[in-house]
C-alpha cells in the first residue's frame, strides 16, 4: 500500500514538473485511484498506471498540438494567487464563479470551455513566483490572471513578454507596470496613479502642504510613493519625510519607524502597504498615541479591502483605526452589481471556517476579468485565429538543461489575444469595462471613506473627471468637467481623537523645542526693533507686530529671541536670512525687506508694512516772483492755448461773416474783431452776438474748454502762491544715474546691492552711513564739501528720518515696491499661519494702531511743504483741444458745402461766362461772392428772377402785335386783288 501511494505521488510530481495539469493527472483522479488501490492487485495497478499515462500524454498532446482547422473544446487559463490569504480566497471564489458562468453561457465561447488552472503563489516571494509561473505556462495557458502583488508582477512580466502570454492583474496596481517595458501586462482595475491623485487632491482640499509617507519598501510601495510625490508637487505640496519598512516588518521594527515619524513636524501620514501588514501598523500607532487629536491618517485601498473582506468587524478590530480616511475603488450601483452581491452570500456561505467571506472591489474586478478574457477569446476565434505554441529558440540554445525548460513554449498568437483584450467593450459588474489609449480602464473613480465606530461612512467621491464631490461620478459625466476649488466638496469628517475640527496637520518638531528667532541688533532707527538694555527682550514696531500675530494663532508657539549683530553697526539682514537655511535660526523677525535674493532662501510671511526705495536730498524754499502767474502752465501749454484762441476766433468769424454785421467792415476792423473776440472768450466778455447755428455750435464747445482751462489755472496758481514750494537740484533716481556725485545709503541694508546690480551705479559713488545723524550731516555738507548729493533708503526709514529734519525731503517717485516680512524656513506652515494672522491684524485695525504708536511723529511732514511745482501739461488737456478742433473742422466743412450750393444757385452774372475765363478769375469771383452779405446775394438773385419774368412777358406781347399786323396786311392785299378783278 505504501509503495503504491509512493508511486502515485512520484507520477503526480513528474506530471506537475512537466507542466501538464489539464488531462494529465488531476488531483481528484489521484484521490479516486487511492480509493481503488486496496481492492486491486499489483498487476491491476500497473495496468491503471499505464492507461493513465497514455491518456495524460494524449490529452497533453491535444492541448499542445491542436487541430488548426477547428475551434478547441477547451482553453487553459492560469490563476496565480496566494490563495491562503483573505484576498486570495476571495479571488479564487470569484474567478471560479466567473468560469462556471462563462461555460454555461452559450453566447460566449459557445463551442469552447474555459479551464482555470489554480497555482498557489507562495506568499508572493520572487524566486518561487518565477517557478510557479513557469509551471502554469508549461500547461499551455493562453493567459494568466494574477499575480497578487506588484512585486511579483515585475518579476514574471519578463516571462510573459518572452512567452507572449497576457498577464491580467487587478491587484498589482503599481503605475510603472503600465510602461512600454511590459506590453503583456494588462491591468484590469484602476492604476495606483489615480489613487495617488485622489489622495493628493484630498491633501490639497484640506490645505495641508506636507505629508509623511509610511510604506513597504518594495516595488509597490516605492513606486506608489513616487507617484504620490509627483501629484503632490503639481499642487505645490510635498512629502516631507519618508518612512519605509520591510514588507514583513515585525512589531518592533514598525515601532522604531513610527517613533521617528512622531518626531517629525508633519502630522498628515499616508500609509501605503498590503492588507496583511497595514492593520498592524495602525495598531502600533494606536499604542504609541499617534491616533490622538492632531493626527491625520490617510490610507490607500488596502484598508478598505481589509474592512470589506473582514466585515462585520468587532469593536476591538476597529478601535485602532478610528478617524482614519481611506479610499475604495468606486463601482457604480446597478442591477448586475446587486445580483452579484446577493449571489456572493450563496457562494461563500458555509465554505469559510472562520465565518463568512466579505466581498471587496477586488472580487468584483476578478469576476469581470474572467468575462473580459472570455470576450477577448470569443472575438479572437471569430476572427479565424487558432491557438498554437512553438518552442522558444532561445531556450533550445541552452546546453545541459536540467530544469526541463523545453516544456515552456511560446504562445504564437499571444499578441493578437492581447489586442483583443484591449478592444473589449462590455458592461460588467464593475460597470463599463473599456480601455483608453494609454491602457487604463475608463472612468477611474474612488470613494472617500471615514472609519467611524464599528463601520465606515462615505464622505464623498473622487473621479478623474471632476475631482472631489459629494455627488456620484456617473451623475457628473454628462456635465462639463469642473475642477474649480469651489466645486470640490466633501462631507464632515470625524478625525482621530473624535473631533470634527480639521487638524492643522503639523506641530513643532522634536516635541515642542523652542524656536530660535534671530532679531537684528540695530544701531539706527531703533523704533523698529531694538534690544532692551541689560535683558534678552526686544521692543519696537516689528516686535509688536510679531507678538500680536502670534497671539492670534490657535496654538501656542514656544520661542525665544536671539540677538544678531555686534551692536556697533547694523547687521546684514541677508546674512541673517542665510543663517536660517544653515539651521542656526528657526526664523527671523525684524525690519527684513522681502527681496528676490532672500525669497530664494526662505519663505516670508505676508508683508506687514510697505517700504520701497526713495531718494532724499537737501531742499530750499522757493519764493514767488513777478512772473509767478506764468508758472501754472508749461510753455507748450501756453503756446497751444494761444493758437486755439486765434483759431476759434477765425473760425467763428468765417461762420458769421456773411450773416452777422458785427463781423463785417473794413479789413482792419475785421482783424481787430477776430482778435478781440478770440481773447475776450477767456473771460466770457465777448460782446459780439453769434447768429449762425454753426457759429453757436463752435462757440459752445470752446466756452466749455475755456471753463476747464480757467478752473485749472486758478487752482494751480492758488497752490503756487499759498503753499510753500521747495526746490532741489536732485530730481529723483534718474538724475542720480546721470550724474557722478556720491550717494549715501544705510549700512547693512539691501540698498547697496540694488543700486549696483539693478540700477547700474558705480560702487565708488556709494557711501555707507550708519545713523540718522550721520546721514543728516552728509546731506548738509553736500557733494562739494565731502558729503553726499542724495541719500537712498526705504520709505519706512525715511519717514522716521524726515519727521524731525525739515531741511530734507523726498525727491522723485518711489522706484521699488518692497515690503517687510518675517522669515521662516522653506515650506514652513508657521509662515502661512502668521500671514493669515497679519491679514487679520490689518483688517481689524490693530496693525495701524501699532504703526501709529511707534512711527506717528511727523512734525515736518505736516507743514504742507511741496517739492517744486506740479505744472499743468498739455497731455492733461489734449482731449479737450481735440474735441474743439474737430468741431471747428466739422463746422467749416458744413459751411463750405452750404456756400458752394448758394454760389451755384445765386452766383453773379459773370458766372455764365466764367467757364470761358481763367481759374484765377473764377476764384476771385467766388471770393467776392463769399465776401458779400448773404441778404444782398439773395435779394439780387430775387431781382434777377423778377427781371427775367418781365422780359419774357414783353417779348410775348411784341410777337403778338407783329402777327396781327402781318395778318391785316395780307387781308388788305387780298381785297385789292379782288377789286382789280
Amino acid at each position: 500500500m505504501y509503495r503504491s501511494n509512493s508511486l502515485i505521488g512520484h507520477l503526480g510530481l513528474r506530471n506537475s514538473q512537466t507542466g501538464t495539469e489539464q488531462g494529465v493527472f488531476k488531483w481528484n483522479e489521484v484521490l479516486v485511484l487511492q480509493e481503488l488501490l486496496p481492492m486491486a492487485t499489483a498487476t491491476m495497478i500497473g495496468v491503471w498506471l499505464v492507461v493513465l499515462m497514455v491518456l495524460s500524454k494524449g490529452l497533453s498532446s491535444t492541448g499542445v498540438e491542436m487541430d488548426n482547422s477547428t475551434i478547441p473544446a477547451f482553453v487553459n487559463i492560469g490563476v496565480l494567487y496566494s490563495f491562503n490569504t483573505s484576498v486570495g480566497k476571495m479571488v479564487k471564489t470569484a474567478v471560479l464563479a466567473a468560469v462556471d458562468d462563462v461555460n454555461s453561457d452559450p453566447s460566449i465561447l459557445a463551442n469552447t470551455k474555459l479551464h482555470a488552472s489554480l497555482q498557489e503563489d507562495t506568499k508572493y516571494r520572487g524566486f518561487l513566483s518565477i517557478a510557479e509561473a513557469l509551471q502554469l505556462m508549461a500547461t499551455q495557458t493562453v493567459a494568466i490572471i494574477g499575480p497578487q502583488t506588484s512585486t511579483t508582477a515585475h518579476v514574471i512580466s519578463h516571462i510573459a513578454n518572452e512567452l507572449q502570454v497576457p498577464l491580467l492583474s487587478f491587484t498589482a496596481t503599481d503605475p510603472t507596470l503600465s510602461s512600454l517595458q511590459f506590453p503583456f501586462f494588462i491591468r484590469t482595475a484602476f492604476s495606483s496613479i489615480y489613487e495617488m491623485t485622489a489622495i493628493a487632491d484630498l491633501v490639497n482640499y484640506y490645505g495641508w502642504r506636507e505629508v509623511i509617507a509610511v510604506y513597504g519598501d518594495d516595488d509597490h510601495g516605492r513606486n506608489g510613493m513616487s507617484a504620490l510625490g509627483d501629484k503632490l508637487a503639481e499642487r505645490r505640496c510635498k512629502i516631507s519625510f519618508k518612512a519605509p519598512m520591510t514588507p514583513e516588518a515585525t512589531r518592533e521594527e514598525i515601532t522604531d519607524v513610527l517613533v521617528q515619524v512622531a518626531l517629525a513636524e508633519s502630522r498628515v501620514i499616508v500609509l501605503h502597504t498590503s492588507t496583511a501588514w497595514g492593520p498592524k501598523v495602525l495598531s502600533v500607532a494606536k499604542s504609541l498615541g499617534m491616533m490622538e487629536n492632531g493626527y491625520v491618517w490617510i490610507t490607500t485601498t488596502f484598508l478598505s479591502t481589509w474592512l470589506d473582506i473582514s466585515s462585520p468587524l468587532s469593536p476591538d478590530a476597529t478601535d485602532d483605526m478610528q478617524g482614519v480616511i481611506t479610499v475604495r475603488m468606486y463601482i457604480p450601483d446597478s442591477k448586475l452589481k446587486r445580483w452579484f452581491v446577493s449571489r456572493w452570500k450563496n457562494l461563500t456561505t458555509g465554505k469559510m471556517a472562520n465565518g463568512s467571506l466579505g466581498l471587496s472591489t477586488y472580487g468584483i474586478f476578478a469576476y469581470d476579468t474572467v468575462y473580459a478574457l472570455a470576450h477577448a477569446l470569443d472575438a479572437f476565434f471569430k476572427q479565424g485565429n487558432r491557438i498554437t505554441f512553438s518552442q522558444d529558440p532561445k531556450l533550445t540554445q541552452l546546453r545541459g538543461d536540467n530544469m526541463h525548460l523545453d516544456a515552456v513554449k511560446i504562445f504564437n498568437e499571444g499578441n493578437l489575444l492581447r489586442k483583443n483584450i484591449y478592444a473589449v467593450n462590455m458592461t460588467g459588474v464593475s460597470g463599463l469595462f473599456k480601455y483608453t489609449s494609454d491602457g487604463n480602464l475608463v472612468n477611474p473613480a474612488y470613494e472617500i471613506i471615514n472609519v467611524i465606530g464599528t463601520g465606515t461612512r462615505r464622505i464623498g467621491y473622487w473621479s478623474n473627471y471632476t475631482g472631489l464631490s459629494i455627488v456620484p461620478p456617473e451623475a457628473l459625466y454628462s456635465k462639463p468637467p469642473n475642477r474649480s476649488i469651489a466645486s470640490q466638496k466633501l462631507l464632515p469628517v470625524l478625525w482621530p481623537g473624535e473631533t470634527t475640527q480639521k487638524p492643522r496637520g503639523w506641530v513643532f518638531p522634536n516635541n515642542g523645542r523652542m524656536l530660535k528667532i534671530g532679531v537684528p541688533k540695530r544701531v539706527s532707527y531703533r523704533d523698529f526693533v531694538s534690544q532692551v538694555q541689560g535683558t534678552d527682550m526686544f521692543k519696537g514696531f516689528c516686535i509688536d507686530v510679531f507678538l500680536s500675530a502670534v497671539n492670534l494663532l490657535p496654538y501656542a508657539v514656544p520661542y525665544k529671541f536671539v540677538a544678531y549683530g555686534d551692536g556697533d553697526s547694523n547687521p546684514s539682514n541677508t546674512e541673517l536670512v542665510r543663517l536660517i537655511t544653515a539651521g542656526v535660526f528657526d526664523a527671523a523677525v525684524g525690519d527684513i525687506t522681502i527681496t528676490t535674493e532672500r525669497t530664494k532662501m526662505v519663505d516670508f510671511t505676508q508683508p506687514y508694512i510697505e517700504s520701497g526705495l526713495v531718494v532724499v536730498a537737501s531742499v530750499k524754499k522757493t519764493d514767488s516772483n513777478a512772473w509767478a502767474f506764468l508758472t501754472p502752465f508749461t510753455p507748450m501749454m501756453w503756446t497751444v492755448t494761444a493758437i486755439f484762441f486765434l483759431l476759434v476766433g477765425a473760425v467763428v468769424w468765417i461762420l458769421e461773416h456773411r450773416l452777422n454785421d458785427d463781423f463785417r467792415g473794413s479789413p482792419k476792423q475785421q482783424m481787430i474783431t477776430i482778435l478781440w473776440f478770440s481773447f475776450s472768450t477767456m473771460f466770457f466778455a465777448h460782446r459780439e452776438n453769434t447768429v449762425s447755428t454753426l457759429g453757436r455750435f463752435v462757440l459752445l464747445i470752446w466756452l466749455f474748454v475755456v471753463l476747464i482751462i480757467n478752473s485749472s489755472y486758478t487752482a494751480s496758481l492758488t497752490s503756487i502762491l499759498t503753499v510753500q514750494q521747495l526746490s532741489s537740484p536732485v530730481k529723483g533716481i534718474e538724475s542720480l544715474i546721470n550724474s557722478k556725485e556720491p550717494i549715501g545709503y544705510l549700512q547693512g541694508s539691501f540698498t547697496r546691492a540694488y543700486l549696483i546690480g539693478e540700477i547700474g551705479i558705480d560702487e565708488s559713488r556709494l557711501v555707507p552711513l550708519k545713523t540718522p545723524e550721520e546721514t543728516a550731516k552728509a546731506l548738509e555738507k553736500g557733494a562739494q564739501k565731502g558729503g553726499v548729493a542724495a541719500y537712498v533708503d526705504e520709505r519706512a526709514y525715511i519717514e522716521l528720518f524726515l519727521s524731525s529734519r525739515c531741511a530734507f525731503s523726498i525727491v522723485g517717485q518711489e522706484f521699488t515696491r518692497n515690503g517687510w516680512g518675517f522669515a521662516f524656513p522653506r515650506d514652513s506652515p508657521l509662515a502661512v499661519d502668521l500671514s493669515t494672522a497679519i491679514l487679520e491684524l490689518a483688517e481689524n485695525g490693530d496693525l495701524q494702531r501699532i504703526h501709529d504708536k511707534w512711527l506717528l511723529s511727523s512734525a515736518c511732514l505736516s507743514q504742507g511743504a511741496k517739492l517744486e511745482v506740479d505744472r499743468l501739461k498739455l497731455k492733461s488737456f489734449w482731449g479737450l483741444y481735440l474735441v474743439c478742433g474737430l468741431a471747428c473742422v466739422l463746422a467749416l466743412f458744413i459751411y463750405l458745402v452750404q456756400t458752394m450750393r448758394q454760389y451755384f444757385k445765386h452766383g453773379p452774372e459773370e458766372l455764365e461766362s466764367s467757364g470761358h475765363g481763367s481759374g484765377s478769375s473764377r476764384l476771385r469771383t467766388f471770393l467776392s461772392f463769399v465776401d458779400e452779405k448773404e441778404e444782398i446775394v439773395k435779394s439780387r438773385s430775387k431781382r434777377k428772377k423778377v427781371e427775367g419774368m418781365s422780359y419774357r412777358s414783353s417779348s410775348e406781347i411784341g410777337t403778338s402785335i407783329t402777327s396781327n399786323k402781318a395778318y391785316s396786311q395780307a387781308s388788305s392785299n387780298r381785297i385789292d386783288a379782288a377789286n382789280e378783278i
